[in-house]
């Protein structure tokens, strides 16, 4: 996966920023993380931000990540969702976890993990107890999810064009379905899923006017 990003994000001349929609480490439980993969993943941002802008949204599985480890990366996070301009025009960016509303038992979990109470609490714990809690919480996601019906876990179309009126966007980008594809909507706006990294890595190439989304070798 790392060898992966690298190659990604050895970007080449022109290419102006790279947007990470959320989920870049499969678990993140707290920028004070020295472990190898913490520490590799760390290495690998900061050699893309001194080539062009790197911006990085939270995810669901790193959602801990904070201002002292965009200051050690030289990365800015984005908020999710944030519109950004592609070349004159307008496009929605996020996650995706929040337009997943028929998944109830999820968004009523997803509430309490983003609250600075809880995260304040899960903080204030030594490194290896934020291990340990990180382990049981994605076995548990994961039980979860092999329980419940495809459609419950996927975006609700409705959220999907709630949230492009309100942008005032043509455009949604966003991960965390892992159903990856180019969705036309009515009224000529347009839904585009990355997905997961598994069998390959995925990569969106924006340009005014075009929209390219390709698989990559791993």
């Amino acid at each position: 996966m790392l060898a992966g990003l690298r190659r990604l994000l050895a970007v080449p001349v022109g290419v102006d920023a790279v947007y990470i929609l959320g989920d870049l480490a499969e678990v993140w439980v707290g920028d004070d993380d020295n472990g190898p993969a913490a520490t590799a993943l760390r290495e690998t941002l900061a050699a893309a931000a001194a080539r062009c802008a790197v911006f990085v949204m939270r995810g669901n599985r790193d959602f801990l990540l904070g201002e002292r480890f965009a200051a050690e990366t030289g990365v800015t996070l984005l908020a999710d969702p944030s519109v950004v301009d592609v070349d004159g025009d307008p496009v929605l960016l996020a996650h995706g976890d929040a337009y997943c509303t028929r998944d109830v038992a999820y968004q009523r979990v997803r509430a309490e993990l983003r609250s600075a109470a809880w995260q304040a609490d899960v903080l204030a714990r030594s490194l290896d107890e934020r291990r340990a809690l990180a382990a049981r919480m994605r076995a548990e996601s994961v039980a979860a999810g092999a329980n419940k019906a495809a459609g419950i876990m996927d975006v609700t179309p409705a959220a999907v064009e709630a949230a492009l009126v309100d942008a005032d966007a043509p455009l949604l980008v966003h991960g965390h379905t892992h159903r990856p594809g180019i969705h036309r909507m009515a009224g000529g706006r347009r839904r585009i899923v990355l997905g997961d990294w598994q069998r390959c890595g995925w990569r969106l190439a924006l340009r005014k006017g075009d929209a390219a989304l390709t698989c990559f070798a791993l």
